[in-house]
């Protein structure tokens, strides 16, 4: 076996060892009940409407000092959304809009976490509306808690246009961006 060999073994099995023990730091995390995962609407600058997802199973492997192999994962069930004006939850829920009777569920799935620095991440991913996946980008915010090591602050954001993702553009008034969030806490697992 010759040296450049051998120094390649030695290499190969030291990134082998650094990929295991990035993997065991890396934590499970699971968003708070209290957390605000959802979206607003506006037309001609004022709010239309807001909705949060009531259920949303969530799932976050991190770790702060290897944000490159986070990874998260959110599903909504849509027929769980609770609206700041009910009056337009059959134009909301129907084939116009989200379409809950075939499309029940909406994913997003990570594939990416880039650090900016000072807790703030661009998390890469797809988001999946109406059997429709697109890719978007969250910026975000995890910031550990200061009270409590077993939370992680979070506060992410994106902006989408519904027509991307099959809803009717400008129905009834209401704006073609929506503004999608999430606002609250990971909790450790």
């Amino acid at each position: 076996m010759n040296i450049q060999t051998t120094l390649q073994s030695v290499l190969i099995a030291a990134a082998i060892n650094l990929s295991i023990a990035v993997q065991v730091h890396a934590q499970e995390w699971i968003l708070t009940p209290q957390t605000y995962v959802g979206f607003d609407v506006k037309s001609m600058g004022f709010s239309i409407v807001k909705g949060k997802f009531e259920q949303v199973q969530s799932s976050m492997r991190f770790d702060p000092a290897a944000p490159q192999n986070a990874s998260a994962q959110f599903l909504m069930d849509v027929n769980s959304l609770s609206l700041s004006k009910p009056s337009l939850e059959d134009m909301i829920f129907g084939e116009d809009l989200f379409y809950v009777e075939k499309y029940p569920t909406a994913t997003f799935n990570s594939h990416e976490f880039v650090s900016l620095g000072n807790n703030q991440y661009r998390i890469k991913g797809d988001l999946t509306l109406r059997g429709i996946t697109r890719p978007v980008i969250l910026d975000t915010s995890l910031k550990p808690n200061p009270s409590d090591p077993q939370l992680i602050d979070v506060q992410s954001k994106t902006v989408l246009n519904r027509s991307d993702f099959g809803m009717k553009k400008a129905f009834a008034g209401i704006g073609e961006k929506v503004n999608i969030e999430v606002s609250g806490q990971w909790q450790l697992k």
